[in-house]
């Protein structure tokens, strides 16, 4: 920790776009970004000690409650994805992530998103209250 300030926990990855997330005009379809942000919180989990079957070994699951996905310019046929993961500190139970997805040729920003995920049992009753070993894993990272 340099200076005081907390760590970025932040995760790229870069993809190419397979002719099957194609739309009609050879343009990845814009449901396929939710598919991105999904494979940039596994990538970003396993990186950084709290990925699904983790939380899932503790009894929980962290479904997504709010989603944003705000669409720059357009990907097509033939591009390389790169796709940045940041999570985002919050006092509250729950997790909080940013995304950017930008064109790996022209760093062409593609898209910017949002997700929060809450702590629900694997028995399927919400838990207001943050799990211990969330407490834990952010009292490792300085949060």
């Amino acid at each position: 920790m340099e200076n005081g300030k907390r760590p970025a926990l932040t995760h790229r990855f870069t993809r190419g776009i397979p002719f099957y997330e194609l739309d009609a005009i050879q343009m990845l379809w814009h449901g396929n970004y939710v598919k991105l942000l999904e494979e940039g919180r596994e990538a970003w989990g396993e990186q950084f000690g709290l990925s699904y079957q983790t939380i899932y070994d503790h009894g929980y699951v962290v479904p997504v409650v709010d989603l944003h996905i705000q669409y720059k310019a357009s990907a097509r046929r033939g591009d390389r994805l790169v796709v940045e993961t940041t999570y985002i500190p919050a006092l509250a139970a729950k997790l909080t992530f940013n995304y950017n997805i930008f064109r790996e040729s022209d760093h062409a920003l593609l898209a910017t998103a949002s997700t929060t995920q809450l702590f629900v049992t694997t028995d399927g009753r919400f838990d207001p209250s943050t799990p211990a070993f969330v407490e834990a894993w952010r009292a490792r990272w300085n949060f």
